[in-house]
Formats: structure tokens, C-alpha cells, sequence
């Protein structure tokens, strides 16, 4: 299989064999820029088509393609993010969050932990635009997907570029998690919950990661460098767009720099790069708000004084800022049990990861094609979870969850390993809780400012829990997977320093212990000092899930929206938005998937505006693909 042409130049102006105009330029090369190029380009292959992406290549890099190596995206030194780092909230008892984004080429479908879910498909319903509704994009959804878990389910795909497995191995904490949910939680066991209804039952958890190769299924590799054959696709690595060139209020081209991370010592002069037909900004929930003020579009409090002209109100561009909020909580584990503590903790050359790597070449199994979750649950609480949890949740409950039996409340899920915790605890074997609230009330803002010397920074409030009722579920959540684990034979007790800080004397102090508590053991009864203690825990504690959304949203200019409903900027032409940042309002999933949905429905609407046919090849992917 080829790939397509990597162009690796420092700018256009130099001497070498590149064009200056474009007929589709992407300002961003993340997960959605890739669908929508890849399905164009194939669609169309005359079109010449430019992804301009600031980060740099993927392409067979072992740090992209092998499963277990995600969680080296995180470290504090990775250039494959960019560390986006928030104002300090009271509610964070003062702290200032640090939520990443991608920062290269297939954004993150690259570097994410490869989790396979899907949200009910009203989300898309809810979003209340025009042509989105899910009856539309159902099609769509199975067409992306080849679903290797299960045959012949109704609402998966079974052809699509984008591959859905089990992964490599199973990991026997994940059935011990599974049990214990079914018989002390007392919830249901089904195969498949990403069927777009089904919540509140306990299932395996399937993985963006190809069942025959174990490599990671991203966009980058399965939409875009597929395509070598195809010279009119070009993808520039290193390369930041700074602003959208207008003629009039017509989109005619960009201007862009080297990358200052990616390309630390090239020239920072600025370049333009002409677009006939469209310019796409797809550069995510961070990036896309950013170029859009720095293009003069936005409130105008913000642009005056980042002294930019403005070019068109449009005060909702950078507002609407969501996330899922992840609270995750280690416990050690029994000795002998198997977790990815070995390969996250090890080096190349250790006699472990040697081992996985050598069956990972041979057939694509073993650890190497793991990302350590095997188990979840879409969690909604029954009456005397509702009744626990206390007023404070109620007015959420009944006016969101109560009347939609098909959104979920949280996610928890079992990682088998330490995963964050790793390179702070001693090396033995764990295993972590993680869950996060998949409809927060809060929302916050993205904008850019000038530092006192002039330069550009980001005004980034995340607004994680400003809301009362957003802390409830995830007090609640931390107490009943402790209950959870503390029942699964793998337990030896929680890692005290992940835990809450329990006043001595209190029968929920953290600690190691001999072996688990009994199914039918009474739970803990935790005191007012105890919750807390839980409280300030999550507030010290709480983080991003990596699911940045909704700042350029795709609703009403007169509700601060930033699109329509055709993707278009408002009060511009030839220029639009497709990335998680058009969302209007929250999606219960990792947002991968809502990405890819954007990008295989921002190609139909840009072929048809365009003339080219795509009827009869939507129905199947092309072959190229």
C-alpha cells in the first residue's frame, strides 16, 4: 500500500517542486481534517487539496501504530501535544488545569487510548441542525467502521477504513470487574453497549485497533497516507496557521509560520498559501476559535486588545468551551496479576516488552496491542443511588437524565495498570479506576491574549465544575468502583497517595491489604468529615478526559453561534469549521468517533457544494480507502 506525498519544506517560497495554490486548503491535520481530505481526495482526485498541521508526521512511527506507547504522548516533555494550561479556578480549590490536545498529523485519533465508544445516537439529534439529525448520520457511522467484535450487528459497519477490535489479549481484571458489576452492582451483561441506546449495563470495551495487524486504527494512516497515489494531496508538516486571508469577506487563502515546537530552529517568517474554491479551519476546540480571532472574527472586547482588526462579529467564536470530567484512582493489585505496569514502565530493550513485541510482529497480539481497558460501564443511578447522591443533583437529574433513559451519567472503567501514576510508584502491579461524567452542566472559554511583552497566549477558563451538580456524580462514582474493586479477587487495597486523605481513625482510610472484602460485605459507611474529604479530593484531583469541544458551535448567530448548519462561518464565505469544536452541546463518548462522523459528513456537504458526485460511493467505502 502507498502513502501519500509527505511534503516536509520549510515554506512555499523555496525552490522546490510545490504549488502555491490550492483548490481546498485545511488549516489543521487532525482526525476530522484527515476524513474530509482522504473521502475528497478520493472522490475526486483532480482536486488538489492542502492539510497544513503544525505537528509533524505519524507515519509508521512506533509511537503512533503500537497500542501500548499512548500514554507516552502525556509526558511533560512530549511535543506530539500541546499542554493548554488553564486559569487557576476556586473550584479547583485554586488550581490551574492543564488539558492537552494533539499536535500532529491525525490529531488525536494518533495519540488517544484508542477507546471504542459510541453515544447515543439522540446526541446528534439534540444538536437540533439541519441534516444532522442521526436518522443521517447513522448511514455514516457504518460506513467509517469495520466492527470485528461482533458479526452482523445492525448498527455497525462491517466495510469501512477505520478497524474496531477486541485487541490484543484479554486481561482477566477486566472479567473480574465485569463480575463483580453484575452481582453486587447488580446491573445487566451485554456484548455490544455502542449500539446508540444502550446504557447502565456492564460490557467489554472494544478498541480502535486493527485485529489482524494490532496496529492503532487512526485517521491519519486509513483516510490520508493511503493515498501516495494521489499527487494532489499534499500534507505540510511544521507548519502553524496563523490567520484565514480574506478578499472582501471571501476566503482566498492562509498565512502560516513554522511550527516554534515542531520546527524550533527553522525561519518564523510568515508565508501565504492561495485557496480557490474553500478553506477549512480544523485545528480542534483550541486551535480553530484561535485562528479565527486571529483572522479578525470574534467579539470585539477580545480582538481590540489583541489589536486585530475586526472583520466580522461574531462574539460566540471561543465560548461554549466542554469536556468530560475524569477522576482516576489507583489500588494495588495482587502479585502475578497482568497489567501493561511492565511495558509502561519498562524500556525498549526490557526483557518484557521484548517478549510482546516479538509475538506482536507475528501475528499482532500480545500486550503490545493493549490499551489496558478492557471493561466499562455507561452508568446511570438507580432510585437508591439517586436518593444517595442527595439534592443537589436532583434538578439536573430530572430536567436532563430522567426522561432520556439512553444517557448515560458516567463512564467507569477498569485500567489494568498504573497508567498516569506509573512514574511515581514503586514498580509492582496495579490497577486504577477511571470514570468521568459525560453530560457536565459547566462550560467555559478559549481566546487569545497578549502577554505583557507582546506575545500570544491563550485565556483558557475550563469551567470544570462551576456548576454544584457537576461534583455529585463523581463523589458518588469514586465511592461505589471502590466498592467494586475492593470485591474483585485482583485487590490488595488503594495506593494511599491516588486516595483521598482519611482522618486516622476513619473506616474509610486507604491503606494495602491481604485480599478482597467479601461480595456481601456491608459498604462503607463514610461520615460528613469523610465526603469531605472526597470532595476536596476530586476538586484537587479532577482533569480533562481529552474531549475538548464546542467553540466554534454549529447553532443560531443570534444563540453565539459560529457556524450553520453546511458548516460555513457566519458573515464570511468560502471558509468553514469541521472539527469537535462545531458541537453545540456535549456528546455522552470519547469524541474520536464524533470526529470521524464530523469529517465523513463535512466531505458529503463540501462534495456536493462542489458538484461531485458521491451518491453511489457513499454507500461503500472506495477502495482506496
Amino acid at each position: 500500500m502507498g502513502y501519500a506525498r509527505i511534503t516536509t519544506e520549510k515554506s512555499p517560497s523555496m525552490p522546490h517542486p510545490i504549488i502555491s495554490e490550492f483548490d481546498i486548503i485545511f488549516a489543521g491535520g487532525g482526525s476530522t481534517a484527515c476524513v474530509v481530505a482522504g473521502r475528497l481526495a478520493a472522490l475526486d482526485p483532480s482536486l488538489t487539496i492542502l492539510i497544513l498541521e503544525g505537528g509533524q508526521h505519524t507515519l509508521n512511527q512506533a509511537a503512533h501504530v503500537r497500542p501500548y506507547k499512548f500514554t507516552s504522548h502525556l509526558v511533560p516533555t512530549s511535543t506530539t501535544m500541546t499542554f493548554n494550561v488553564g486559569n487557576p479556578s476556586p473550584r479547583l480549590n485554586g488550581r490551574a488545569p492543564i488539558v492537552p490536545c494533539a499536535h500532529c498529523v491525525g490529531g488525536g485519533s494518533s495519540v488517544n487510548a484508542m477507546c471504542y465508544t459510541r453515544g447515543p445516537a439522540s446526541d446528534f439529534d439534540d444538536w437540533g441542525a439541519e441534516g444532522w439529525e442521526s436518522k443521517n448520520l447513522i448511514p455514516l457511522m457504518k460506513k467509517l467502521e469495520t466492527y470485528g467484535v461482533q458479526p452482523d450487528r445492525p448498527t455497525h459497519g462491517y466495510g469501512g477504513p477505520i478497524k474496531v477490535s477486541s485487541g490484543g489479549c484479554k486481561l482477566v481484571v477486566s472479567e473480574e470487574f465485569i463480575h463483580v458489576g453484575t452481582t453486587y452492582h447488580k446491573r445487566q451483561y451485554a456484548e455490544d453497549t455502542d449500539d446508540l441506546k444502550t446504557c447502565n449495563t456492564y460490557s467489554p470495551w472494544a478498541k480502535y485497533i486493527d485485529g489482524t495487524t494490532g496496529k492503532r486504527s487512526d485517521a491519519a494512516h486509513n483516510y490520508v497516507y493511503n493515498q501516495a497515489h494521489n499527487a494532489n494531496l499534499q500534507i505540510w508538516v511544521g507548519k502553524r496557521v496563523k490567520r484565514v486571508i480574506f478578499q472582501d469577506k471571501r476566503a482566498v487563502g492562509v498565512e502560516f509560520t513554522s511550527d516554534p515546537v515542531s520546527c524550533p530552529d527553522a525561519d518564523q517568517s510568515s508565508s501565504i498559501v492561495k485557496a480557490s474554491k474553500l478553506v477549512v479551519i480544523s485545528a480542534g476546540a483550541f486551535g480553530s476559535p484561535a485562528i479565527l480571532e486571529r483572522s479578525g472574527i470574534g467579539a470585539e472586547a477580545i480582538l481590540k486588545r489583541c489589536n486585530i482588526k475586526q472583520l466580522v462579529d461574531l462574539p460566540g467564536v471561543g465560548e461554549n468551551y466542554q469536556d468530560h470530567n475524569l477522576v482516576s484512582t489507583p489500588y494495588f493489585a495482587a502479585e502475578g496479576t497482568v497489567t501493561m505496569d511492565p511495558l509502561y514502565l519498562g524500556e525498549e530493550s526490557d526483557v518484557v516488552v521484548q517478549k510482546n513485541l516479538a509475538q506482536w510482529k507475528i501475528d499482532g497480539k500480545s500486550l503490545i496491542a493493549q490499551n489496558s481497558s478492557d471493561a466499562k460501564i455507561k452508568w446511570r443511578p438507580d432510585d437508591d443511588e439517586l436518593k444517595a447522591m442527595g439534592s443537589a443533583f436532583q434538578p439536573r437529574w430530572k430536567e436532563f437524565f430522567q426522561d432520556r433513559p439512553d444517557k448515560p451519567v458516567a463512564l467507569s472503567s477498569l485500567c489494568a495498570g498504573s497508567a498516569g501514576f506509573s512514574r511515581i510508584l514503586p514498580r509492582r502491579s496495579y490497577i486504577t479506576a477511571n470514570y468521568f461524567t459525560l453530560y457536565p452542566v459547566s462550560t467555559g472559554s478559549v481566546h487569545i491574549k497578549l502577554d505583557k511583552n507582546g506575545q500570544e497566549g491563550i485565556d483558557f477558563n475550563a469551567g470544570f465544575l462551576d456548576d454544584p451538580s457537576d461534583i455529585v456524580p463523581l463523589i458518588f462514582v469514586y465511592k461505589k468502583t471502590r466498592e467494586i474493586i475492593r470485591r474483585m479477587p485482583s485487590y490488595r487495597g488503594e495506593v494511599p497517595i491516588g486516595h483521598p486523605h482519611f482522618s486516622q481513625g476513619s473506616v474509610a482510610v486507604c491503606g494495602e491489604t491481604t485480599g478482597p472484602a467479601d461480595l456481601n460485605a456491608p459498604d462503607i459507611i463514610y461520615t460528613a468529615e469523610d465526603d469531605d474529604a472526597i470532595d476536596r479530593y476530586v476538586r484537587d484531583r479532577v482533569q480533562t478526559t481529552w474531549h475538548s469541544l464546542g467553540t466554534c458551535a454549529m447553532k443560531p448567530r443570534t444563540d453565539q453561534g459560529v457556524i450553520d448548519a453546511r458548516l460555513n462561518v457566519y458573515g464570511v464565505t468560502n471558509l468553514k469549521v469541521a472539527d469537535m469544536s462545531i458541537a453545540p452541546i456535549n456528546v455522552g463518548t470519547n469524541t474520536y468517533w464524533t470526529a470521524l462522523v464530523i469529517g465523513e459528513k463535512a466531505a458529503m456537504i463540501i462534495a456536493d457544494e462542489l458538484g461531485i458526485e458521491c451518491q453511489s460511493s457513499w454507500k461503500s467505502p472506495q477502495a482506496r480507502l
